[in-house]
């Protein structure tokens, strides 16, 4: 039998079957010895075939089919273990809010280059229209003119509180493997709820001292929706990717700079301050905006930039 894997709990596995029925399934034995490089030989999203055990009404996963994609995080910040938070991702949409909470550029920029790196289609979300002054209203049309009108990522403005933009979310969802990220209190939950209410997704509410979101989810989660694919509902996550990145590819993963790549007067250079540079020439020019570029020197750097 085959299925899809929709949450992982320890050792057990949720596996959705193509007529809808959920089997509990273990893996086998030596499946575990893919893990030595990844905390988790099987994620959320994987496609597997499974056997159902004799002696009860559970499943033994036996093979594991081969992964289009996959993102990860590292798996703690003192190990050098990397976490897979999902597989077989066919975009990923990333909401953010620019208060209440506030959104970092640099989160921002992390987790689109990451999805470059993995080679994940990916759109900004901006919520909570519904808490702007018109001084937000100026830097929002600013950030959308840096992110889809100067770079070309898609970006949609939402309201759940005024049902704005939620129609053109589903349209984006429909039939589709979407990865749903962003800090905790941005209001992933209420306006996947608002889409399709039958998800019933955990919601918190924002901590009046820190204005931060008070952790819901802390796995992902795979959710079946009714007008066709699948939404995957990740944690407010911090350490995405880069576990592996060589420094000198994230450059790569930053759409603008990709025309740049290859024009500098060394072959090995960094774009960080090496003379001849085509991106720092670039930069100064405006082709590539200074808020980007200083995301691309806080990774280089390991800066944390992500809060």
């Amino acid at each position: 039998m085959q299925g899809i894997v929709i949450k992982s709990t320890g050792s057990w596995y949720m596996v959705r079957k193509d007529d809808g029925e959920i089997v509990s399934c273990r893996i086998k034995g030596k499946f575990r010895l893919q893990g030595i490089k990844h905390t988790n030989p099987v994620t959320v999203g994987d496609v597997v075939e499974f056997e159902i055990e004799p002696s009860n009404e559970n499943g033994v996963i036996n093979k594991i089919h081969d992964r289009k994609n996959y993102i990860i995080r590292k798996a703690n910040n003192l190990s050098k273990q990397t976490h897979i938070i999902a597989a077989n991702i066919d975009q990923a949409l990333l909401m953010v809010t620019l208060a209440f909470p506030k959104t970092s550029l640099g989160f921002i920029d992390r987790f689109l280059m990451t999805a470059e790196a993995y080679h994940i289609p990916a759109t900004i979300v901006f919520n909570k229209l519904d808490l702007f002054t018109n001084e937000m209203e100026d830097l929002l049309n600013d950030t959308i003119q840096l992110y889809q009108n100067n770079i070309g990522y898609p970006c949609i403005k939402t309201s759940v509180k005024n049902n704005i933009g939620l129609d053109e979310v589903k349209d984006l969802l429909q039939g589709k493997i979407t990865l749903v990220s962003g800090h905790s209190g941005v209001g992933k939950s209420s306006l996947l709820n608002a889409i399709e209410p039958a998800l019933n997704i955990k919601t918190g509410d924002i901590s009046s001292y820190s204005f931060k979101g008070q952790h819901t989810t802390t796995f992902a989660e795979m959710h079946p929706l009714s007008f066709g694919g699948y939404i995957i509902d990740t944690p407010g996550i911090r350490e995405f990717g880069l576990v592996d990145f060589d420094d000198r590819e994230i450059s790569h993963y930053f759409k603008e700079m990709k025309s740049f790549i290859g024009k500098c007067k060394f072959n090995n250079c960094k774009h960080m301050n090496e003379p001849g540079c085509s991106i720092i020439k670039a930069v100064e020019e405006n082709i590539i905006s200074p808020e980007r570029y200083h995301s691309y020197l806080s990774i280089m750097s390991n800066d944390d930039i992500y809060e």
